[in-house]
């Protein structure tokens, strides 16, 4: 079996992600096989694996940085928010059904055999886990049904470090503070500490870090820097949706959705030179961007709404009108066309006007749709032309079926589903500067980016032919890399590898 180490924090946005990622990459470099583990995710960034199952973005992160294949045992649950109280629940890649926070507590043990079939199936196939904990293991009025943080720990008998955010304040009493609050048992797990996010000079922090292994009696293993780098992040704490500020020779807006998903899928265009990628939650801050993107949603109906409420909708007519790219992915596409339909009450039940940019009708229908797909852009007339007949790769998560009314009047995305490779489907739709389609990590194909970012240049008076091609793949590992290279001089990595063979 794996030997295993467990990534917990203070707080949610501590950094275990990331921690738990630079790990993985580190454990990889030294020739272990190694593979990421968090046994209950919370997030509405979801990924589809090549077997058509659901799975944490976060995960598939790590797995990138550990250099295999996401595997969906590696996030047997996945908790969608539906709302304040509520979640779709996703067990093994597949929906389980939507239950309230409080029917979830009272089930959250009869889920731990699924959680232990996973975790013993990747232990016997890999060198190392490295588990990933969720929230912070001082919730002690979750403690009781706890599966993810110390609960987890316990049942597979995990040795722990704990992550601690100095960025914001208040790192030391939260260290000190979580440890208070655990079991004597509990306590005996965690093998040491990590500072994460630190600006400044470590010499100064010293003094603090020897008083607080004084207080604790537990080893700070090391303080890790501030690090800007362009590896993607877990949920909506993210940096990157706070982000309204992002101006750059060529702008892209993303609107930010109260019911956001797979935000994910537009990191690429902040790792490309001279462009700028901003969320925008408000109409005052839109300014004139070169693209507007409307992302997915957990909502389509709801946030559709929301647009209109605050005024977006005439914003983004205006920008369409004006020629100027504007695309929508999976919800953002269904918003784009005329009439959205949901007879079963999937989301909110009757009928609501799309934005009427695209001749399409979507209907919500029970079932989701979870799948792999490769697929080309046919031929297209208009802004997007360059994408004509490049070829992509990406994956599909939605409810729902969109008709595309007039196709003589439609340029369209033809995409093969990977599970079913006679399944031909057209799942996007363009016309002239509108562009829809259901594909999530659509521009996470370098010949689809670099294509894009021409349009924009080109659209814009720019001298496109002075862009540098940019290869996403290489980039990535570029950034794992770098990532790995801090962590590994930050941390006491002798330690590291005493606490993961369980001589500490």
């Amino acid at each position: 079996m794996a030997k295993l180490i467990m990534v917990q924090g203070t707080t949610s946005n501590a950094g275990k992600s990331l921690v738990t990622a630079a790990l993985c990459r580190i454990f990889h470099q030294d020739g272990y096989k190694v593979a990421p583990f968090k046994s209950q995710n919370m997030a509405l960034n979801s990924y589809i694996t090549k077997e058509g199952l659901e799975m944490g973005r976060a995960q598939v992160m790590q797995s990138e940085a550990a250099c295999i294949e996401p595997d969906v045992r590696m996030n047997p649950i996945l908790l969608k928010p539906t709302g304040e109280k509520g979640s779709q629940v996703i067990l093994n890649g597949e929906v389980l059904r939507d239950m309230t926070a409080k029917e979830y507590y009272k089930q959250k043990k009869m889920l731990i055999p699924h959680i232990l079939k996973a975790y013993n199936s990747l232990a016997e196939e890999y060198d190392i886990i490295v588990i990933e904990g969720a929230g912070s293991p001082a919730e002690i009025n979750l403690r009781e049904n706890d599966i993810v943080n110390m609960g987890m720990a316990e049942l597979v008998d995990a040795p722990v470090i704990l992550v601690g955010d100095i960025d914001r304040g208040g790192v030391f009493a939260s260290i000190a503070g979580t440890l208070l609050l655990l079991t004597d048992d509990e306590k005996q797990r965690v093998k040491g500490t990590v500072i994460n996010k630190f600006r400044g000079d470590v010499e100064l922090l010293k003094p603090g870090l020897d008083m607080l292994e004084d207080i604790t009696k537990v080893d700070v293993l090391g303080v890790i820097p501030y690090m800007k780098l362009e590896i993607d992040d877990e949920d909506s704490l993210s940096e990157k949706l706070e982000n309204n500020t992002g101006y750059n020779l060529i702008d892209i807006a993303v609107i930010k959705l109260p019911r956001i998903s797979n935000f994910t899928d537009f990191n690429v265009f902040s790792m490309c030179n001279n462009v700028g990628l901003r969320y925008v939650s408000s109409v005052r801050d839109l300014g004139e961007p070169d693209m507007i993107i409307i992302p997915g949603t957990k909502n389509t109906i709801e946030d559709l709404k929301w647009l209109r409420q605050t005024g977006f909708e005439p914003r983004i007519k205006r920008h369409a009108s004006e020629g100027k790219a504007l695309f929508g992915v999976c919800g953002g596409y269904q918003m784009l066309g005329e009439k959205v339909y949901d007879p079963d009450n999937v989301e909110s039940g009757g009928e609501i006007r799309g934005l009427e940019l695209l001749k399409t009708e979507t209907t919500f229908y029970k079932e989701k749709i979870r799948t792999q797909i490769k697929g080309r852009f046919n031929n297209i007339e208009g802004l997007y032309k360059p994408l004509s007949n490049v070829e992509f790769e990406g994956y599909e998560i939605h409810m729902g079926d969109t008709d595309i009314k007039n196709e003589s009047s439609l340029s369209k995305i033809n995409v093969i589903s990977a599970a079913n490779n006679q399944a031909e489907s057209m799942d996007g739709a363009f016309s002239d500067n509108v562009a829809g389609s259901y594909i999530h990590g659509i521009f996470d194909n370098s010949q689809v980016v670099n294509a894009i970012v021409k349009i924009l240049y080109e659209k814009k008076g720019l001298r496109a032919d002075e862009l540098e091609s940019f290869n996403i793949k290489e980039f990535k590992n570029s950034q794992y890399n770098l990532l790995a290279q801090e962590v590994r001089k930050s941390l006491d990595m002798e330690k590291i590898y005493k606490i993961l063979n369980k001589e500490i």
